[in-house]
């Protein structure tokens, strides 16, 4: 249910306190005493039957009895009281409930599914069960039985276990750090991960959030709000259960690479969050981002007045991917006057071990004036020739100083200062500087902010596009393993395979099979004609791997070679795997390229997340060299080109010696075409390409095996796949009023250029009534945000014309997080109004809402905008002045009502492209 109801329940005017008992240990009477204690200003009520008072307070004995309806409840009975609690309150119109009790169970029937029912049938939100509670220090409210109250910050904190959040709490209470709020999720009955990210994303009082997360429950769920929370704040997780592996047994190498972490390590990148490992780690980030800062990039300065301490500093900077700041000319001469003659006279500044305070801040000033830098960490060493809280003292104050003259701050500043005690860290905290107690502790929150930096930057970036260059013969393709499937088969032949990789333009050897020996050599003689030798492997769906039971014979340059090398797997596979059925035999060219590196790609399929990409290097001891990357379909080149960038097979990739690179998008390219696939194609349950060949004339699959399966359809419309993929079938034409036509299709990432350009064409006055303000320039993260959409949650139409291919206009919408309501916006080049083509984009994106199951679409027009107020009382849209400005008018059309012929049949899409 998203976002629906949850100001009701995290900014409740009146809250009430159901169940527990009145002894001053019971989680009721710990509750209530924590809403007093928070100072919450509304109105406070207890509800229970077997008492008179809890804590003080009068009791009612059911909710009935009160004279108000709480916006919140919490619930501190027994589980087994749980469902007739909630559905007392549902039907009363509560907001929302915490549930505190653990042993709901799961599954139907259980005290769980009542309890959800029951809410469900009112909108009734429930938080929990097995849940400590919420604290949402805005709004004066802690809501839980955690030890102690959280100070008001800016970090929001989801928490699916009750001790991390209370951890978390205490803590932040020692950094004095403060939350903007605090969510014990529990066992995520109704209010999930997915929820408060969308809560949290729109949220005016939080600047970043943290999740302590164990599992997902709905992928593309969670998707969608992770990647939408992530483009606006920073989004940092920590995911328990590392070392856990998927239950399914693996029958491919991909399967065997793709262990469950791994796959949710792909999904926090996909999404643009920042993963950390421990707690620890986590409290470093919330430190830092607690407090607003995020560096420009990588390059650290660091100042110290012990010499092993900056390099050791400098090392593990190195080996987490930053740079040690080159200190300008003018910085070095700066420093030159004021630091001693034996200096360092380099990055680490390492001004001597008698340094005084005069002596840091000096040096601090010159390197938070050096734009080569972006943060600086300040390090100390106690000595007894300068008490290190005097130093400290002096360093925070001086970071004030510029701070309160307006002077800006070129980097980042942190501190480490070794054997620190309570005293100085108060005095960082003071003045807002992030402090650590090791060098290395400093360092690697520094580059988690800095993997934060790039990953906001790599979601804006616009990926180049392929569509010139690929475009697969789906239907082809799908005909290929549907047949198969049609025949009960759960793994396709090598002709097949072969079949559907041409359908997708990826190069795969020449595979025919034969039946037996005599068979064998008739089709292996127009290889061997060419020169090739032949390889021979045994043809059987029951064994997954031919080599496995000495099925491969390789090197054969004879027909009578080739005869008995089939005699001889045949026998091998029989005497192996005397159950197995035996097809025959598959004959394939030798292919020598000696520069060639063997590479792994596949899909895999995990039970949470769906089909997932693996890429890496390949060979028969995969699994042992274990090196390999993930990432989740569909892919564009820049996302393809980031999974092969994780890989250390990479490296060999550009070349070295006297071996030429591998051209530098060919691995990619093969990568997206895979994804696509795995788009296109849900039956395709499994892919193994090991090896592939790639050197600097191409790219070569030599072996690969292909799993079918019935898809099973989790979304609307849509297979397992956890990102929506580009909906290609909403590719056409639309006739326009005049006769002329306009092609149609979806809108891409990587169309900025064009959108930059259309909106050139467009009139200053007609962004006006589009932008409701003048718009000058575009910036290229305003254009990403409308180019790059989550088609889960949004769509945007394009209209190109059929011979320039230039836009001539756009139609978008945007959905709520409950997938009912969308807000929709249109915009046509100035010079083609009256042409109907406002008219036929606005008819194909009322067809396309109803298509999703959206129940309303509305805007809001500018009152002046009189065209667009008459097209869309013509398309039944009500009109009606916005109370609080007038303006601007409110549109609203109620899809469930619209009849069929309003939007006409002319605006059905006629496809253009054979195969998309």
């Amino acid at each position: 249910m998203s976002t629906f109801r949850l100001e009701r329940v995290f900014s409740p005017r009146s809250v009430a306190v159901v169940g527990g008992s009145s002894r001053p240990s019971s989680l009721g009477a710990a509750v209530l005493r924590n809403i007093k204690a928070s100072g919450f200003t509304g109105r406070i009520a207890v509800v229970n039957q077997h008492y008179p008072e809890v804590d003080g307070e009068p009791a009612v004995p059911d909710l009935k009895s009160l004279s108000f309806v709480p916006d919140l409840i919490v619930i501190s009975a027994p589980a087994v009281a749980v469902p007739e609690i909630v559905a007392e309150a549902a039907s009363a119109g509560v907001g929302g409930a915490v549930i505190l009790a653990a042993g709901l169970g799961h599954g139907a029937d259980s005290l769980a599914d009542a309890a959800g029912q029951a809410a469900r049938r009112h909108g009734m939100r429930l938080v929990g069960p097995n849940s400590i509670g919420l604290m949402m220090p805005h709004a004066k409210l802690n809501a839980s039985f955690a030890a102690h109250h959280p100070a008001d910050g800016h970090v929001g904190l989801i928490s699916q276990s009750g001790a991390i959040a209370a951890a978390m709490i205490e803590w932040a209470a020692e950094r004095r750090l403060g939350f903007s709020g605090i969510v014990s999720i529990g066992d995520q009955l109704d209010v999930d991960v997915a929820d408060l990210l969308d809560y949290f994303a729109l949220d005016e009082h939080t600047s970043a959030i943290l999740i302590y997360l164990e599992a997902i429950k709905d992928a593309r769920k969670f998707m969608s709000a992770a990647r939408a929370a992530a483009r606006l704040k920073p989004v940092i997780v920590v995911k328990s259960g590392r070392m856990a592996q998927g239950a399914k047994a693996a029958t491919t190498h991909t399967g065997a690479l793709a262990g469950s972490d791994a796959v949710y390590d792909a999904a926090f990148r996909r999404a643009g969050m920042l993963r950390v490992y421990d707690l620890r780690q986590l409290f470093d980030c919330a430190e830092l981002l607690g407090r607003g800062f995020v560096p420009r990039g990588n390059r650290l300065a660091i100042l110290t007045n012990g010499g092993g301490l900056g390099i050791l500093a400098t090392d593990r900077l190195a080996e987490l991917g930053g740079v040690p700041a080159t200190l300008t000319a003018e910085t070095i001469a700066g420093l030159d006057k004021v630091l001693p003659q034996n200096w360092s006279r380099a990055n680490p500044v390492d001004i001597s071990g008698d340094a005084d305070a005069a002596r840091y801040v000096s040096a601090l000033n010159a390197l938070l004036k050096d734009a080569n830098s972006d943060a600086v960490l300040v390090m100390n060493v106690q000595t007894a020739m300068a008490p290190a809280e005097g130093i400290a003292e002096a360093v925070a104050q001086c970071v004030i100083d510029r701070r309160s003259k307006r002077s800006a701050i070129a980097a980042l500043v942190l501190a480490a200062w070794a054997g620190a005690d309570e005293r100085t860290g108060r005095t960082f905290e003071s003045a807002r500087i992030p402090h650590f107690p090791t060098e290395d502790d400093a360092v690697r929150a520094f580059m988690y902010l800095v993997r934060y930096r790039e990953a906001s930057t790599a979601l804006a970036a616009t990926p180049p596009g392929i569509a010139s260059v690929f475009t697969p013969e789906t239907a082809a393709a799908r005909h290929v393993v549907v047949s198969a499937l049609l025949e009960g088969r759960a793994w396709l032949d090598p002709s097949e395979i072969v079949a559907l990789f041409d359908a997708y333009r990826i190069p795969i050897v020449p595979t025919v099979a034969a039946d037996d020996a005599e068979d064998a050599a008739v089709k292996a003689a127009p290889f061997l004609a060419e020169g090739h030798a032949v390889a021979v492997k045994v043809f059987s769906r029951d064994i997954r791997h031919a080599a496995d039971v000495g099925g491969v014979i390789l090197d054969l340059h004879t027909k009578d070679s080739v005869v008995d090398a089939v005699r001889t797997v045949l026998d091998r596979a029989r005497h192996a795997r005397p159950d197995a059925g035996l097809q025959g035999v598959t004959i394939q060219p030798m292919i020598v390229r000696r520069a060639a590196r063997e590479l792994i790609l596949g899909i895999a399929d995990d039970p949470t997340f769906g089909p997932v990409i693996v890429f890496g290097r390949g060979g028969s001891a995969v699994e042992v060299i274990n090196d390999r990357a993930l990432a989740l379909p569909p892919l564009d080149m820049n996302l393809a080109r980031d999974l092969v960038g994780r890989t250390r097979v990479s490296r060999l990739l550009g070349g070295y010696r006297d071996v030429p690179a591998v051209p530098v998008d060919l691995v990619p390219l093969t990568l997206v075409k895979l994804a696509q696939m795995a788009a296109d194609i849900p039956e395709v349950a499994e892919l193994d390409i090991n090896p592939m060949l790639a050197d600097d004339t191409g790219v070569l699959v030599l072996d690969a095996r292909v799993a079918i399966r019935k898809p099973v359809r989790l979304f609307a419309g849509q297979t397992r796949l956890a990102v929506r993929p580009y909906p290609s079938q909403w590719e056409g034409e639309l006739s326009l009023r005049d006769g002329s036509r306009v092609v149609v299709r979806p809108m891409r990432p990587e169309d900025e250029p064009m959108v930059d350009g259309f909106f050139r064409r467009v009139t200053a006055e007609d962004l006006r009534l589009r932008f409701f303000h003048a718009m000058k320039e575009f910036s290229h993260s305003f254009i990403a945000r409308l180019t790059q959409l989550d088609y889960a949650r949004a769509m945007a139409f394009v209209a190109l014309d059929p011979n320039s291919g230039e836009m001539r206009g756009a139609v978008r919408l945007h959905s709520d997080s409950l997938y009912e309501n969308a807000e929709y916006a249109i915009l046509l080049q100035s010079d083609l109004k009256g042409k109907g083509l406002g008219w036929a984009l606005m008819q194909l994106l009322i067809h396309y809402a109803r298509s999703e199951g959206l129940k309303r679409l509305s805007g809001q027009v500018l009152s002046e905008n009189t065209t667009m107020l008459g097209m869309c009382r013509d398309l039944g849209f009500t009109v009606a002045m916005d109370p609080d400005d007038h303006s601007i008018v409110d549109v609203v059309l109620d899809l469930d009502r619209t009849a069929v012929d309003a939007i006409g049949s002319d605006i059905l899409i006629r496809p253009i492209a054979a195969g998309r």
